[in-house]
């Protein structure tokens, strides 16, 4: 089994960028997340580290926390910036301040996929968003101004929480998630958004309650 990080370097990879993952360390720091696989420097200048999956799975995880299970719940913000997936409790401000955080983490993750899809492709997911699909499509849809659903329902209407925006949700499918909105339009809107950012998006029809929603995919070429 690979050893854990050490205190100093579990430091350096829980302030890892939340969204590109870059890493500030010291030279001898960064080597030795890169000679563990936890890191790799980008071959162009200025070179910078960053987290490889590895690296991401680590920051991530929470050995004392009870585990996430498939529950539909999205979590409450834990200071992070964090891509809002509609239902949230305790939804952040949506004022000037949240709107210049999620202009900052677009554009940053952007430059993620310009510095690690092969081709410095900007129009295509990369490797990052294929592995966090609910908070990817989530960004997308909220840095072009689509707005998220608001706390789900406890009483009449619960079964539409989605029926004041938009909510993204994981799939079966390993490579698709779920939109929702609170009518075609929404939908229609959401479906160009995504297809914008490089996603592929379709209608389907939820046969328990006939409700549409899409069904989105990062596209590969």
């Amino acid at each position: 089994m690979t050893r854990p990080p050490t205190a100093a370097q579990r430091r350096v990879i829980d302030a890892a960028d939340p969204v590109t993952g870059r890493l500030r360390g010291t030279p001898a720091q960064l080597a030795a997340l890169v000679g563990r696989g936890l890191a790799f420097r980008h071959p162009r200048p200025p070179h910078d580290h960053f987290l490889t999956p590895a690296g991401h799975r680590i920051r991530e995880a929470e050995p004392e926390a009870e585990p996430a299970a498939a529950d539909d719940s999205p979590r409450a913000g834990t200071g992070v910036f964090a891509a809002r997936v509609g239902g949230e409790e305790e939804p952040p401000d949506g004022g000037p301040a949240r709107l210049r955080e999620v202009r900052g983490a677009w554009q940053g993750l952007l430059e993620l996929r310009r510095m690690t899809n092969p081709d410095g492709a900007v129009d295509r997911p990369c490797g990052w968003e294929r592995t966090h699909l609910v908070p990817a499509a989530a960004l997308a849809l909220e840095a072009a101004g689509h707005r998220p659903a608001g706390p789900d329902a406890a009483g009449p209407g619960a079964d539409r929480p989605d029926a004041d925006g938009y909510r993204v949700r994981a799939t079966p499918q390993p490579d698709a998630v779920a939109v929702r909105g609170p009518d075609d339009g929404t939908l229609r809107d959401c479906a160009a958004t995504l297809e914008k950012a490089g996603w592929q998006a379709s209608e389907h029809t939820d046969p328990r309650n006939r409700t549409r929603y899409l069904l989105a995919s990062p596209r590969r070429v």
